[in-house]
């Protein structure tokens, strides 16, 4: 199973971006990663929120194969613990999911249609982070998920 991480903005600010980069390089030792930004749509001070996701959210989905897993991150969505969480990554491996692709929407959150494509909807938390920060968070989670695969010590309980 591949993992990708995509995330609508802009690049990372170097205050995120090392620890972005570290812990996308551990995850390398489960599991096939990358990262794929994708430009914000352009607008101007009268765009339409609702038009500004339509148009991000054609671009998600012209991404996306009708195979891939679609995790999107979003505030209202499940919240796992860090066990539990495990245990979805490890279950979509063992359902030969080919790419698992986890989204992080942009400044207006995604399209109804990339949520309705959506399999699964994972909230971090109620709160709402900053995109370059969600980048870290992500990352770190899903590298914390794949040491409790492994039983490794990482995670303490």
């Amino acid at each position: 199973m591949k993992i990708q991480f995509w995330s609508i903005g802009k690049t990372d600010e170097s205050y995120v971006k090392e620890g972005v980069r570290d812990f996308t390089e551990r995850i390398s030792r489960y599991y096939p990663v990358s990262w794929r930004i994708i430009p914000p749509a352009k607008q101007t001070a009268s765009t339409p929120e609702d038009a500004v996701k339509k148009t991000e959210g054609a671009t998600i989905l012209g991404l996306l194969t009708k195979d891939d897993y679609l995790v999107l991150l979003d505030e209202r969505g499940k919240s796992p613990d860090s066990v539990e969480f495990s245990k979805f990554i490890a279950q979509r491996a063992n359902e030969s999911t080919r790419q698992l692709v986890f989204l992080i929407g942009g400044a207006f959150g995604v399209d109804e249609a990339v949520k309705q494509r959506a399999q699964y909807v994972w909230s971090l938390s109620k709160l709402v982070f900053p995109h370059q920060l969600v980048r870290l968070i992500l990352a770190e989670q899903v590298y914390r998920a794949c040491t409790i695969q492994r039983n490794e010590k990482y995670h303490h309980v």
